[in-house]
């Protein structure tokens, strides 16, 4: 067993790649991992695969509450906090084989990627937290965006009329005015079976890795937005000044929870600057 973890087995890993829909772009020596966050499904991603797999071998996957998912595999013990899914993302990358990466987590994925980097360091070469929060729960001095009664309100919708729910949320969560992918995250949240989304909403909602910070050796680059409803500009300088590595945060110049829908043109540019790829595109 390697930094805590082992994913128990080539087929146990096999087993997780084939049930989270593991698919990989492009043939650079790099890896480069992209993770959605809650709500949506790899698609998220889909106007950024075809740039990024131009530098890299790029890998993404369905998170297992996603519809895409069969509901069987979602076992609430398991992830009933962050570790079940860090041990997904580690089965992953071991069924690939892969040795080193770069990951960009979104949102909820940021802190998976934060877990699962301090099970197993040397798989990580450099974390990508996009629009990440280790807590979404104000208190004690710390702004993470949201009073406890208002998430218990959250929580109490989705149980009692969850496709209203959805209506409401998708608009607040996307932050900006953008019918397209209002209506994306609408009929991808309304898709998810409500007894899996309050189980991962909750989990999420009332999870605090603060303490998880300074565990996270792996340098980092934190990308929020300007304004985001879900999650405060000031949680991306409060990570950076908590994680145990070297850490910057670079601001992208638009609004909104999902950049890669909403403003990908500027997120391509921003990891373009970070990954130094118009220098590789450059010698190639």
């Amino acid at each position: 067993m390697v930094g805590g973890f082992n994913c128990g087995g080539s087929s146990s890993a096999a087993a997780i790649a084939e049930a989270l829909k593991v698919n990989v772009y492009g043939e650079g020596m790099d890896t480069l991992v992209l993770a959605h966050g809650f709500g949506l499904d790899q698609s998220a991603w889909r106007y950024m695969i075809p740039y990024l797999a131009c530098f890299f071998k790029v890998v993404v996957f369905d998170l297992v509450f996603s519809p895409n998912v069969k509901p069987e595999v979602y076992d609430e013990r398991k992830y009933s906090s962050f570790e079940g899914y860090a041990k997904d993302l580690v089965c992953v990358l071991d069924h690939l084989h892969v040795e080193r990466s770069i990951y960009v987590g979104h949102s909820m994925s940021a802190m998976i990627g934060c877990v699962a980097a301090t099970y197993r360091p040397q798989l990580f070469q450099h974390l990508i937290l996009l629009n990440a929060s280790p807590r979404y729960l104000n208190g004690e001095g710390y702004n993470g965006g949201f009073e406890r009664p208002v998430v218990d309100a959250i929580f109490n919708q989705m149980d009692k009329n969850f496709t209203n729910w959805v209506k409401n949320f998708a608009p607040f969560a996307v932050s900006i005015n953008d019918p397209k992918t209002i209506a994306e995250l609408e009929h991808s949240l309304g898709r998810m079976k409500p007894e899996i989304a309050l189980s991962v909403a909750k989990m999420v909602f009332l999870s605090d890795l603060r303490q998880l910070l300074p565990k996270v050796k792996t340098p980092t680059t934190i990308i929020p937005t300007r304004k985001d409803n879900i999650v405060p500009k000031f949680v991306a300088f409060y990570i950076k000044s908590k994680v145990g590595c070297h850490a910057k945060v670079k601001i992208l110049n638009s609004d909104g929870h999902f950049p890669q829908l909403t403003a990908y043109p500027q997120l391509l540019k921003v990891l373009a600057q970070v990954l130094h790829l118009q220098h590789k595109n450059s010698t190639a």
